[in-house]
């Protein structure tokens, strides 16, 4: 059955998200004067923490590294911290940088990960966005042209981004994750010392950082460490803050 879209520009989609960014948009990002923060999650290499089905298309987008005795697939997302309202967003609720703005504004509310159902209920918008407007998705399933154009060149940019990403990760002193499926790491970098970061060349590898992993329950984490992973329920780090999943 086709779903049709067509924004009201209410503006809920621009408050209280942290919208994922390519590394081209994150320097833009804090060169208008943005903050970024950086979510961390990951799986072992031998598959636990992730679906089958969906292990080609995390493992793409991510990082292999050192994770105890095993080593781990690690995710670094950066995204644009908007912890309240988008700093872009005008008092009338348009976008003050619509045409330069991130890919995945652009593609909202379409879904990137082709393992998740668009489902307009867990969207921000109003539900008279979607009984008119053209066809965001079409009567055969597939996504509007553009869009899709759109999503793929954002999957493409997640997995060219992923090894430096997690490069700059170390450079920052992060080497903790969470396990996919049990939440996330959240940390918010010195802006300074990250825009220095994005404008340089790698110069360091990244197989000598031995990553750990954080998780919610002592479950995981004994489960983990009989796989070899260094795991914990407690951080150690007071700069980062572990996301259960359910928030």
């Amino acid at each position: 059955m086709p779903l049709h879209f067509s924004c009201n520009g209410c503006g809920r989609c621009c408050h209280g998200h942290h919208v994922p960014l390519t590394l081209e948009e994150s320097i833009r990002w804090v060169n208008e004067g943005g903050q970024i923060i950086i979510l961390t999650e990951g799986f072992l290499r031998s598959g636990y923490g992730v679906a089958p089905v969906q292990f080609q298309h995390s493992s793409k987008r991510s990082h292999l590294v050192n994770a105890g005795h095993t080593q781990a697939y690690v995710t670094a997302t950066f995204a644009a911290f908007n912890p309240d309202r988008c700093q872009f967003l005008r008092n009338d609720n348009s976008c003050g940088i619509y045409e330069s703005r991130p890919l995945v504004c652009r593609i909202y509310p379409a879904e990137i990960n082709p393992h998740v159902v668009l489902d307009s209920r867990l969207k921000d918008c109003p539900s008279e966005v979607w009984e008119r407007g053209p066809e965001l998705i079409c009567k055969d399933g597939r996504l509007d042209a553009e869009t899709a154009r759109l999503v793929e060149a954002s999957r493409a940019a997640d997995r060219a981004d992923a090894a430096r990403k997690v490069w700059l990760c170390t450079e920052l002193g992060i080497a903790h994750t969470a396990l996919k499926g049990d939440g996330f790491m959240a940390w918010l970098p010195d802006t300074v010392r990250l825009k220095t970061l994005l404008a340089a060349d790698p110069c360091s590898s990244t197989e000598a950082t031995n990553w750990s992993f954080t998780v919610s329950s002592d479950a995981l984490v004994q489960e983990l460490q009989a796989l070899g992973a260094n795991a914990d329920k407690d951080l150690g780090d007071p700069s980062g803050v572990f996301i259960p999943l359910s928030q």
